[in-house]
C-alpha cells in the first residue's frame, strides 16, 4: 500500500495505520452461516474485503482520539440556540435496552406485547396531558416527519370539509427553514408575516393576509427570537375566524413544559422534538422522533397505529378504526426504542420535575442575558425577558472592530466551547442565538460568559486573533460551500 504523507498534528487515517502483519479476530460464537450460506454462488463474493489490517487495540486508540476531537454535550458546553442540545441521562438509555424492550420483534401480536404497549400508552398520555392535546401519535420518526404529519393532517381537514380554496399557509419571517419547506410539500403556498421590533407577530400585517385562502399558521412559541408570543390567544381567534387551523413547532417546548400548553394557547397540532425535551438522542442523522398532538377538530386525521386500550388489555387502532387518517408514516409503531428513552425520562421527572425543567432552562438563559448586558454586550430585544434562549447580536463589534459572528464563534472553540447558533434567525444581524438549558451549572455559565468578555478584549485589540481562529484543533476554517458542493467521501489507495 502506497503512503501518504500525514500532517503530524492530524490524526492518520485507519488505512495509514494498516499492516498485513497485524489482524483482529472476532470472538463471536461460529453459527454455521459460513457453510450453509443462503446466499446463490453467484451473489457470493469472490475475493475477500479490502479492509485495514490492523489490531484490536490499535482500533480501539484510532477511533477513541477521533472521538476526543469532537465537541459534544458530553465534553463540552454546548449553547446551541434552537437544538436544545442538554445532557441526556444514561439510565434512559440503559433501561429502554432491557431484553424484554430491544429482543421484542415489531410483528410480535398484541397479546404478547402488553407490557411495551402499556409504556407507550403511557407516554401517549403524558405527551397528551403536558401538550393539552386530545391524541397524540407517536409513529413519526424524526421531528420534520412530525412537521410533514402535521401539515398534512391540516390539508386532509380542509379537503374533508371540501374547501379547495384554502391554499395558503401562513409562516413568520424568524421561521425553521422546515416550515415553509414542509408547507410547500404538502401543497401550499407560503406567506411570510413579519415580526415587530419587540419580536411579537405584526398584528395588523397578519389581519390584512387571512382570508378565505388561509388553510393555517405555523409558529413556534417561544419562538425563535427568544421570546414568548404574547398575542397568541389573539392570534389563535383571528386563525380560528378565518376558518384556518394553528400548527404549533414543539421545537422550542423545553421552555414551557409544565407551564403552559400549547392546547390552551389554541393550537391544532403540535410535533414534539423529543431530542430537545425529552432525552432522547440528537444529532448524527438519528435515529429519532417526533410524535404529535392534535385537537378535537383533527383527531379524525391522526396517523396510525395508536395504542388503545379497553378491560380485555392494550390494542392498537388502525385503519378500520380511523378511515380518515392520513395513514401509517413508519413501518411499525415508529422508533420504539427511542420512545422508550423519552418515556423513562417522563417518568424520572415527574410532573414536578418538568416544571423544573422549564424553571431552570428560562433562569439559566436569563442569567446570561443580564450578566452579558451588563458585560455591554448588546441584544436583539433589550425590553423582552428571555425564555430558554435569547438572541445576542455582534453588530457592534462588527462595526468598531471589523470582527464578525463567525469569528467569535471560531474562537470559542479554542477557549473549548461550541459556539452558539450563528446567523439564524436571518433577520437579525450578526446573530448569536445562545441556548444554555437547564441542565448547565452556574459555574460553567459564568465560566462561558468570562470567556465571551475575553474574546471581545481580544476583538478589540487584536481583531485578525478571531479572523484567523481557532488555531487549537486539527484543522482551521473549512470552505463549507465547496464541502457541499464537492463533496467526497471516498478513500482510494494503490498497491
Amino acid at each position: 500500500m502506497s503512503k501518504r504523507i500525514i500532517d503530524q498534528d492530524a490524526e492518520p487515517l485507519i488505512f495509514d495505520l494498516s499492516d498485513n502483519t497485524r489482524q483482529s479476530s472476532s470472538l463471536a460464537p461460529k453459527t454455521g452461516s459460513e457453510q450453509n450460506n443462503p446466499l446463490a454462488s453467484h451473489l457470493q463474493r469472490k475475493s475477500t474485503l479490502d479492509l485495514p489490517q490492523v489490531g484490536e487495540l490499535q482500533v480501539l486508540r484510532h477511533y477513541t482520539r477521533l472521538s476526543q476531537k469532537n465537541f459534544s454535550i458530553d465534553t463540552h458546553f454546548y449553547p446551541l440556540g434552537s437544538c436544545t442540545m442538554k445532557y441526556n441521562p444514561r439510565v434512559c438509555n440503559t433501561l429502554a435496552q432491557l431484553p424484554g424492550f430491544s429482543t421484542r420483534h415489531p410483528m410480535a401480536h398484541s397479546s404478547i406485547s402488553q407490557g411495551i404497549m402499556s409504556c407507550l400508552f403511557d407516554l401517549q398520555t403524558i405527551l397528551k396531558e403536558a401538550t393539552g392535546m386530545q391524541q397524540v401519535s407517536l409513529t413519526p420518526m424524526a421531528g420534520a416527519q412530525g412537521e410533514f404529519a402535521g401539515v398534512a393532517m391540516i390539508r386532509a381537514y380542509h379537503d374533508h370539509n371540501q374547501a379547495p380554496l384554502r391554499s395558503e399557509i401562513i409562516v413568520p419571517d424568524a421561521a425553521h427553514g422546515t416550515n415553509p419547506a414542509t408547507a410547500v410539500m404538502c401543497g401550499y403556498t407560503v406567506k411570510e408575516i413579519p415580526t415587530n421590533d419587540q419580536g411579537d407577530i405584526d398584528i395588523q400585517a397578519l389581519e390584512k393576509m387571512i382570508g378565505p385562502q388561509t388553510a393555517g399558521i405555523m409558529l413556534t412559541n417561544p419562538s425563535t427570537l427568544g421570546v414568548f408570543e404574547r398575542d397568541i390567544k389573539h392570534i389563535a381567534k383571528l386563525i380560528h375566524q378565518a376558518g384556518g387551523l394553528l400548527y404549533y413547532d414543539g421545537a422550542n417546548l423545553n421552555a414551557i413544559l409544565g407551564k403552559v400548553k400549547p392546547g390552551d394557547m389554541g393550537f391544532d397540532v403540535i410535533h414534539m422534538n423529543l431530542h430537545k425535551t425529552f432525552s432522547t438522542p440528537h444529532g448524527g442523522g438519528g435515529p429519532g422522533s417526533g410524535p404529535i398532538g392534535v385537537s378535537e377538530r383533527l383527531q379524525p386525521f391522526i396517523p396510525i397505529p395508536i395504542v388503545a386500550h379497553n378491560e380485555q388489555g392494550y390494542y392498537w387502532l388502525n385503519e378500520d378504526d380511523l378511515p380518515l387518517s392520513i395513514g401509517r408514516l413508519s413501518a411499525w409503531m415508529g422508533n420504539v426504542g427511542i420512545l422508550l428513552r423519552a418515556y423513562i425520562y417522563a417518568l424520572l421527572l415527574g410532573r414536578d420535575g418538568m416544571e423544573r425543567v422549564a424553571d431552570y432552562a428560562t433562569l439559566n438563559a436569563n442569567y446570561l442575558f443580564k450578566r452579558l448586558v451588563a458585560a455591554d454586550f448588546e441584544m436583539a430585544f433589550p425590553k423582552r425577558r428571555a425564555s430558554h434562549e435569547f438572541i445576542l447580536t455582534l453588530r457592534k463589534e462588527a462595526k468598531n472592530y471589523g470582527t464578525s459572528a463567525m469569528d467569535f464563534a471560531k474562537r470559542l472553540l479554542d477557549y473549548g466551547y461550541h459556539a452558539p447558533t450563528t446567523y439564524f434567525p436571518l433577520l437579525v444581524p450578526e446573530c448569536f442565538l445562545i441556548e444554555p438549558t437547564e441542565t448547565e451549572s452556574m459555574a460553567d455559565l459564568d465560566a462561558f460568559i468570562e470567556t465571551l468578555i475575553k474574546i471581545k478584549a481580544e476583538a478589540k485589540e487584536s481583531p485578525n486573533l478571531l479572523k484567523e481562529a481557532p488555531f487549537e484543533l486539527p484543522v482551521r476554517r473549512l470552505d463549507d460551500v465547496k464541502a457541499a458542493r464537492e463533496l467526497d467521501l471516498n478513500f482510494y489507495h494503490q498497491e
